[in-house]
């Protein structure tokens, strides 16, 4: 007559989406397992194995790292992107990038240095001898 109720699995953060309105600032570091939407400011820094989205009007001004990004919006700083980092137009990029893939659509601005990780592994420092 009874039935077995079933355990709530725990959520996986990584789906849970965390929001920085527009209008508000925050200065500091922030961490989390779910994916970030910015569209406020950000003075500081922000890691997540998640998604990172910079809407238009949205600004980092620090170091970003997250698995891929989205970016419509302004960042300053240290960027890095395990996977696919993609900017839209209006964005607005300065500073380093570390990415596996980029994606620049017309009308984004890239002024930043870049290094692409796209699987290929770096030469140790014996293959650099070798090869030298």
């Amino acid at each position: 007559m009874f039935s077995e109720t079933k355990k709530n699995k725990p959520s996986s953060n990584q789906n849970e989406q965390n929001r920085l309105a527009a209008g508000t600032v925050i200065k500091g570091e922030i961490s989390g397992k779910g994916c970030f939407r910015i569209e406020g400011t950000l003075e500081g820094s922000l890691k997540t194995p998640g998604k990172v989205v910079i809407s238009k009007g949205g600004l980092i001004n620090g170091t970003l790292e997250c698995t891929s990004a989205d970016i419509e919006g302004n960042f300053k700083g240290k960027l890095l992107v395990k996977d696919i980092l993609t900017l839209r137009s209006p964005a607005n990029i300065e500073g380093e990038v570390i990415a596996g893939k980029l994606a620049v659509e017309a009308g984004a601005v890239f002024n930043a240095t870049c290094e692409m990780n796209g699987g290929v592994k770096p030469l140790n420092k014996e293959n650099e001898k070798r090869s030298a």
